[in-house]
């Protein structure tokens, strides 16, 4: 079956170049942690995509699209499935007028910069997030008071029978780290922002003061997934943690960042499940002296205990 498979993603991607065995996770994270994927293919176009994911489907074998796996821990044991990595053919950017469109491969710092060399406003936010569009789209991804919903005009996605549509963001359920996307079974290929004029120097100027904000709050110095659990109605995460007296907590090489209780770091080494019973007794201690349960916002991929 394996061999069959093999042959099978090679014909979609038509070569055996973009399809990999056994690739370990852990470089294609920003965690720096994960065991192999049983098949990683990296689909240079829509179509190739739809090829992939038509032989996935047929073979009733699991599949899982990444993009720049920011926001991801994968087991120690990896993933026994098809990783689909959407990125080159999916990294363009156009601007045209007060509009950005770009591919769901697409870097969020890239094409926050590409806005702010048109002189368009409303992306600033987006500078310091490390993951691509697509990813963002789904998760409705957000800081400092801004989210994807406030600037999408549209995603265009990959349905279920491999048809290409543009759906309007109003229609995607957007919420906080939350969208329908995944629950109908779309694949983003890209998206439209509505932006607005603005000067060049005070974009420029805001980004930085964001980015100068990350450097001093935020413990960049490690690999992280980013904030690591969902904020609390009413509450932040980060701030139970501390109070909790977690700041600095250590499970192996998974530690709650002596800089921002919100994130968990790999010190060095770390395995997945550290992180994972780190963030199980967070919970718990949390649970315990608050009375508020914590929900992960990092997504898991692969099997755990």
């Amino acid at each position: 079956m394996s061999r069959q498979l093999y042959e099978a993603l090679c014909s979609a991607v038509q070569t055996k170049d973009k399809v990999r065995q056994e690739e370990l996770m852990k470089n294609h994270t920003t965690f720096r942690i994960g065991g192999p994927a049983r098949f990683f293919v990296s689909p240079g176009n829509s179509r190739e995509l739809a090829a992939v994911l038509a032989v996935c489907r047929e073979a009733g074998c699991a599949w899982f699209i990444l993009g720049n796996g920011s926001n991801l821990l994968v087991s120690d044991g990896g993933f026994d499935g098809v990783v689909i990595q959407i990125g080159k053919g999916f990294d363009q950017i156009r601007v045209q007028g007060s509009q950005v469109y770009a591919g769901a491969g697409a870097l969020l710092s890239q094409i926050a910069r590409r806005a702010a060399e048109a002189e368009l406003t409303g992306l600033e936010f987006a500078a310091g997030i490390p993951g691509t569009l697509g990813g963002a789209a789904v998760m409705n991804a957000g800081a400092y008071g801004a989210e994807m919903k406030d600037v999408l005009s549209f995603v265009r996605v990959l349905t279920e029978d491999g048809k290409e549509a543009d759906i309007p963001a109003q229609e995607l359920e957007l919420g906080y780290r939350t969208s329908c996307i995944l629950k109908r079974g779309y694949v983003v290929l890209g998206a439209q922002f509505d932006l607005q004029p603005g000067s060049r120097e005070a974009i420029l100027a805001r980004m930085e003061e964001l980015a100068a904000a990350r450097r001093s709050k935020q413990p960049l110095e490690y690999p992280s997934a980013g904030s690591t659990f969902k904020r609390p109605q009413g509450y932040f995460a980060g701030k139970l943690i501390q109070d909790a007296g977690l700041k600095g907590f250590q499970v192996g090489g998974a530690q709650v960042s002596e800089k921002h209780s919100g994130f968990v770091i790999n010190r060095g080494g770390a395995a997945a499940s550290d992180v994972m019973e780190l963030c199980r007794q967070v919970s718990e201690t949390v649970k315990e002296q608050f009375g508020v349960e914590l929900e992960m916002e990092v997504k898991t991929l692969g099997r755990f205990e």
